[in-house]
């Protein structure tokens, strides 16, 4: 990887999310804005209400007012997460570095933008990693620290998956090692991110994984028991393709 990367994809993917990205946006935006990297920023949306695209477009010319590199993406219906996210780093077929951020803000701007740094510094992908140590909080309702520690251990079981926390919502990949392993790619929803690090780790990739400060969100579309056996299903799927 460049030292100096000649281009570097965000992307915020959204999904009837406008109220939220109102918030984490400006915040976005103004760390972008003093960041000296070449980021390109997409906020992709996933099929929302027809209303949402103009609350979008009047969200968009706000943000460009401080970081004139932003830009929307609109799928042409609701499919998930993983899709759009897909379809969003296509739009870069060049990029040295492939990232993404969930909307809610869980993420801070600034530890987003320290991701990025890091994994250009070090020349290797880098997760976020939701985890209390004595410089970052973590934030979680009960329900939702359980979800997480039996979603892990059904990870590793499955798929043998050795990440400390595969659906932290901040992550930065070397574009060539996503490229590689992209057109393998075929969940669609919450287990995207999963599938993604499962076939990576088959095609031989690594990552570093740093902690991030992250608070739980009001208002979130993830309901960790009820979608307990979706994502089961979807781990068995991505074992069964082989990732």
């Amino acid at each position: 990887m460049p030292a100096n990367p000649k281009e570097i994809l965000l992307v915020t993917p959204v999904w009837n999310d406008s109220a939220r990205l109102a918030v984490f946006g400006r915040s976005l935006a103004r760390s972008l804005a003093e960041c000296r990297f070449p980021i390109r920023w997409i906020i992709a949306d996933d099929g929302s209400a027809e209303g949402e695209h103009a609350r979008l477009e009047e969200l968009l010319a706000g943000f460009r007012t401080v970081f004139p590199g932003v830009s929307l993406h609109f799928a042409d219906a609701h499919r998930g997460k993983g899709s759009v996210v897909r379809e969003a780093w296509a739009l870069a077929p060049g990029a040295d570095w492939l990232a993404f951020v969930d909307a809610d803000g869980s993420v801070t701007a600034d530890d987003m933008l320290d991701l990025i740094a890091r994994a250009v510094s070090a020349g290797e992908s880098v997760l976020g990693i939701r985890k209390h140590t004595d410089t970052t909080l973590l934030v979680e309702s009960p329900w939702r620290g359980i979800a997480h520690r039996g979603f892990l251990l059904a990870a590793r079981w499955i798929l043998g998956l050795r990440c400390e926390d595969p659906q932290c919502g901040a992550k930065v990949l070397r574009g060539e090692d996503y490229r590689r392993i992209a057109h393998r790619l075929v969940e669609d929803g919450l287990a995207f991110d999963s599938e993604l690090l499962a076939t990576l780790t088959r095609n031989g990739s690594t990552w570093r994984e740093i902690p991030v400060n992250w608070t739980e969100k009001k208002g979130g579309k993830v309901k960790p028991l009820r979608d307990a056996w979706g994502m089961l299903r979807a781990l068995l799927r991505i074992r069964g393709r082989g990732g």
